[in-house]
């Protein structure tokens, strides 16, 4: 699309979100003097878009009030956003009343995709697992989204030049499986076939995706979501907790943030009454120990801290500020 032409259609979206749009606003908008703009607006005009001129020191343009305009027109990028937007709202639960207003949007907005953009959409939708609310991060390129999603719809492997923590950059051949949004991160789980073990990856960590011939069977049950939280429940922090829990596994996972810990429920050593009631292990990786002692007290259940003795020294002295907080009056 030639220069113009795509500022004659910018011209045209700021008009339609409606008001009037003053001629010096509209050509900082477009990076172009008030004289083009004005050229410009003649150009939608001869368009048959009823765009009105509105004279005097606060004049500019604007469209006519009950003019329907043609039909909505979407980049990829644009219709990525909006079905994802519509999406995530649904799982956090900003719907309308009905719950039916952003599923009836979406469909309008799929039906008038061009097929080939529809079919890689919904490889991203029909691959994707949110296992927390949307959070502020870095975000993939809409590229690097869209090509993940059709190598994991139609199992492919793919080669992508990824940049780690530390830093360096490299070829990567992986085998994707799903992908998962977490806290405002992307993130495809896959296999690894040089090192022959599951990985995880950044989707903004990825510059490059490009599909290889061939294709690959997932693993049974893989469940990418699981993958990604334990993945970074073990990644390495400053401090390795462990500690033992009074109570099933089930119970303590859905009282601690996902992503943090990772619980196994221990094998019952027997016995009656409440003795039976199993105890929980629970790994973390932590950055800081300070907001810990809160959170296991919060488990109202039995504890054992194994490692470190700081977090020991911190629980007692939180607990002593709960008893004095009990007797002050």
């Amino acid at each position: 699309m030639s220069r113009p032409i795509s500022r004659v259609l910018m011209l045209l979206e700021l008009l339609q979100s409606g008001g009037l749009r003053t001629v010096g606003e509209l050509a900082a908008r477009l990076e172009v003097d008030e004289r083009t703009v004005r050229r410009y607006a003649d150009h939608l005009l001869d368009l048959d878009v009823p765009v009105e001129s509105v004279r005097g020191r606060h004049g500019g343009y604007r469209i006519a009030s009950g003019h329907r305009m043609p039909p909505l027109m979407l980049s990829d990028d644009e219709a990525l956003a909006v079905l994802l937007g519509l999406l995530a709202g649904r799982r956090a639960g900003l719907t309308t009343a009905t719950g039916s207003a952003s599923e009836t949007a979406a469909a309008k907005i799929r039906r008038v995709l061009p097929e080939r953009l529809g079919r890689r959409l919904d490889a991203v939708l029909g691959s994707l697992a949110f296992t927390a609310p949307p959070g502020t991060s870095a975000a993939p390129e809409s590229a690097v989204l869209l090509s993940i999603a059709d190598a994991v719809r139609h199992h492919r492997p793919v080669s992508i030049r990824y940049t780690a923590a530390d830093g360096r950059a490299g070829e990567r051949t992986v085998h994707p499986y799903g992908l998962v949004a977490h806290a405002g991160r992307w993130y495809v789980t896959g296999g690894d076939p040089a090192a022959g073990e599951g990985r995880t990856f950044r989707l903004d960590r990825i510059s490059d995706v490009r599909a290889l011939p061939g294709s690959f069977d997932p693993p049974a049950g893989s469940d990418p979501a699981e993958r990604v939280l334990s993945a970074i429940a073990s990644a390495p922090h400053r401090y390795e907790v462990t500690a033992r829990v009074r109570g099933t596994a089930e119970y303590v996972r859905a009282r601690l943030p996902a992503g943090i810990a990772i619980v196994e429920e221990l094998p019952s050593e027997g016995g009656r009454g409440s003795d039976t009631e199993p105890w929980s292990r629970v790994d973390m990786r932590v950055e800081r120990l300070d907001w810990l002692p809160a959170v296991l007290a919060s488990l109202d259940r039995p504890f054992v801290i194994e490692r470190p003795g700081e977090l020991r020294a911190l629980v007692a002295r939180f607990a002593a500020r709960l008893a004095e907080s009990a007797r002050s009056r």
